[in-house]
């Protein structure tokens, strides 16, 4: 759950359009859009822990699920910036599709193949410290710490976006040029990922970059729980 909430801390493309959901929308359909997310981020990790072989030779459908991820991240900037010049047309053509919120919410995350290598590398730390065994009373407890985690972690965006946009009244247009902002530079991370190879497949054959800097700090505090 603490791995799994502060992973969700950094802006991204789910928790931002978590937040913009609870703006235009209201919270519960937000909270609907994150339990379809982090739906997806638990079957990802579930068959994750018992199919690890089998991803690492799953290069082509990564390369996809990374083109699908960039277009949509692409349509969520170019609605956002939409909407900052057009005030009084504040719909976002992906965030208010006709889907339901929970559903929306559940395709968003199962093409976004960045939540892969990062459980894949944690779930490999964590069986190389013992401290996740391979056993189900494990995989289920850790699962569902993921699932709180993640869930938590987007109530931040959720309700604080709220708070945002009471402070900025009638000028909603400023929010959406700045998460439209945050949208664009997401795309352009992913870009320059894809160029430098530093990819879904790069990062789950090399786990180690994917935990780097929270590892140390999260195994600490097991072990002091312990």
């Amino acid at each position: 759950m603490l791995v799994s909430f502060l992973g969700s801390l950094p802006l991204g493309t789910l928790n931002i359009a978590a937040m913009q959901i609870s703006i235009s929308t209201g919270t519960m359909a937000a909270i609907l859009f994150s339990l379809g997310s982090l739906l997806a981020e638990v079957i990802y990790v579930r068959l994750s822990l018992v199919a690890m072989d089998w991803i690492r030779k799953q290069e082509k459908i990564f390369k996809v699920l990374e083109w699908v991820t960039l277009i949509i991240v692409l349509a969520l900037a170019f609605s956002s910036f939409y909407a900052a010049l057009h005030p009084k047309e504040e719909k976002n053509v992906v965030l208010d599709s006709p889907l339901p919120k929970f559903v929306l919410g559940f395709v968003m995350s199962a093409v976004n193949p960045v939540q892969i290598p990062f459980w894949f590398g944690w779930s490999t730390v964590l069986f190389t410290k013992k401290i996740l065994l391979p056993r189900n009373d494990h995989y289920n407890a850790y699962i569902v710490g993921i699932g709180l985690g993640t869930f938590f972690g987007n109530c931040v965006f959720i309700f604080g976006g709220l708070l945002i946009a009471s402070k900025i009244n009638n000028n909603q247009h400023i929010l959406n040029w700045v998460i439209g902002g945050i949208f664009s530079i997401t795309a352009l991370i992913q870009v320059w990922k894809m160029i430098r190879k530093k990819d879904t497949m790069h990062k789950i054959e090399h786990p180690e970059e994917v935990t780097q800097g929270m590892e140390e700090k999260i195994i600490e505090m097991t072990d002091h729980h312990k």
